[in-house]
């Protein structure tokens, strides 16, 4: 189950939940899908991680 509870227990905002889940049935590490539902909250941090995810495929030399 996903944790809003915080400290020990990890923590991911409640209006994240869905996307922590589909993050760790996809097999990432909790620690690992954590940080990535939560810093998707904002607009701001979405559009951080989609920028990161076009540098990094564009590192790779894929197309798109």
């Amino acid at each position: 189950m996903v944790s809003d509870r915080g400290g020990r227990w990890g923590f991911v905002y409640r209006s994240r939940w869905n996307v922590y889940r589909a993050l760790r049935r996809k097999g990432m590490s909790k620690t690992k899908a954590a940080e990535i539902s939560n810093e998707g909250r904002t607009r701001a941090g979405r559009s951080l991680m989609a920028r990161k995810a076009a540098k990094t495929q564009q590192a790779k030399g894929r197309r798109r």
